[in-house]
C-alpha cells in the first residue's frame, strides 16, 4: 500500500528529479556540475517511480537513506558552485584567448540555483520523514 510519506517522497523525488534534469540540460555548457545533477536527477525520478510502487517495500528504511543522501549530494554540488570550486574544467583567469575565465564563465554554464538548494532541503526532510517513519514501524513504510 501507498503511503501518504511514500506519496510526499514520491512527489518532492518527481519535482527534484525533473528541476535536475531541467537545470543541466539548459546550462550554456556541460560542465562537472551539470552531470553530476543530471545523473542525480535520473536516480532521483527512478526512485520516486519506486515508490509508488509496492518494490518500496523491499527498501524500507534504506529509502529515506538514498533520499537524505541524495539532498547531500545535491546540497554538496550547489555550495561547490557557489564557492566557485565546481568550475567546468577551464581554470580561473585567463583562457589562453585574452578573456578572463572564473566565475563569470563557470556560472553561465552552471551557476548555484536557489531553487534546487530549497528542493534539496524538501527531499532532505523528506529522507529524514521517512528514517523517522520506518523506525516507528519496525523499519517499513
Amino acid at each position: 500500500m501507498v503511503t501518504n510519506t511514500r506519496l510526499y517522497g514520491a512527489a518532492i523525488a518527481a519535482a527534484s528529479g525533473l528541476y535536475s534534469l531541467w537545470s543541466a540540460t539548459t546550462a550554456s555548457r556541460m560542465v562537472t556540475a551539470g552531470w553530476i545533477m543530471a545523473a542525480v536527477g535520473v536516480v532521483v525520478l527512478v526512485h520516486g517511480a519506486v515508490l509508488l510502487t509496492d518494490e518500496a517495500d523491499r527498501l524500507g528504511a534504506s529509502s529515506g537513506a538514498l533520499m537524505v543522501g541524495y539532498a547531500v549530494v545535491m546540497l554538496l554540488v550547489q555550495a561547490l558552485l557557489g564557492a566557485d570550486m565546481l568550475a567546468g574544467g577551464e581554470p580561473t583567469g585567463m583562457d589562453g584567448m585574452g578573456s578572463m575565465g572564473g566565475m563569470g564563465e563557470t556560472a553561465s554554464a552552471m551557476g548555484w540555483d536557489a531553487g534546487m538548494v530549497t528542493l534539496a532541503a524538501l527531499m532532505l526532510v523528506s529522507g529524514l520523514i521517512m528514517l523517522r517513519q520506518g523506525d516507528e514501524h519496525g523499519g517499513g513504510m
